[in-house]
């Protein structure tokens, strides 16, 4: 039986590629909480540096193009060992048709979101120490699409395949995946403040729970994710009862 002192982030250290905001900024807060030593990565040094201020003092934070596999080979030469990884790199979400569909952004968000993950595992995995993990990110609409997301919920589909081949892949490591429903963060921004709340409104009457979620509590998924050093392969959906509906 698994002890408290086996399950404990004390001393350990764990990386988070967008870990600014969003998923990845919650996460970073809960981990840092259960004593492990952080360090933060985004393409935003104002981001970098906001994200340091609110965590411990010897939290660290690079800067990093997460869709360029120099500055990712590079980035993890600077960060050196670790235990645990968290890939929550995103762009900002679009929602758009098909025949409207920009496929040069499209192109631009697959590589940060699909192709990031793939060479932060290629380039992390080497560094990760014993009982380590990978923990990616993906989508419930790639399980239940609707208009609009083909390129989000292809991606998203993607990704809970490149999770159980990697854990396939590079075990011992375990490499695992949160899928997310609709939650409050930053990815919808560009949608205007009054809009934007009604459709969270919309979104979370039709939910199970009677609305939707924030990133703290996915922040729960990532955090049982690298504790569960029997958990591989899966991919554990936190979504508001979204797919039963």
């Amino acid at each position: 039986m698994k002890n408290d002192r086996e399950s404990s982030l004390v001393g350990k250290k764990v990386v988070l590629l967008g870990g600014t905001s969003g998923f990845g900024f919650a996460t970073a807060l809960a981990v840092a909480e259960e004593g492990a030593s952080v360090v933060v990565v985004s393409s935003s040094r104002r981001k970098v540096n906001d994200a340091l201020s609110k965590l411990p003092e010897e939290t660290k934070g690079f800067v990093a193009d997460l869709g360029d596999e120099k500055q990712i080979e590079q980035l993890f030469k600077k960060i050196g060992e670790f235990d645990h990884l968290v890939f929550t790199a995103g762009d900002e979400l679009k929602f758009n048709e098909l025949l409207g569909l920009n496929i040069d952004e499209a192109k631009q968000s697959i590589n940060l979101r699909f192709w990031g993950a793939v060479m932060a595992a290629k380039h992390g995995a080497p560094l990760i120490r014993q009982g380590g993990s990978i923990t990616l990110t993906t989508g419930a609409l790639g399980r239940k699409p609707r208009k609009g997301t083909v390129v989000i919920a292809g991606m998203a589909s993607a990704i809970d395949g490149l999770t159980r081949a990697l854990a396939f892949e590079l075990a011992p490591i375990r490499v695992n995946a949160v899928c997310a429903g609709t939650v409050r963060t930053n990815l919808l921004r560009s949608i205007p403040e009054a809009a934007r709340e009604v459709f969270y409104s919309q979104v979370g009457s039709k939910l199970l729970t009677g609305r939707v979620g924030d990133a703290n509590e996915i922040a729960e998924a990532y955090l049982y994710l690298i504790r569960g050093s029997f958990s591989t392969g899966q991919i554990v959906v936190v979504d508001g009862g979204s797919l039963l509906t």
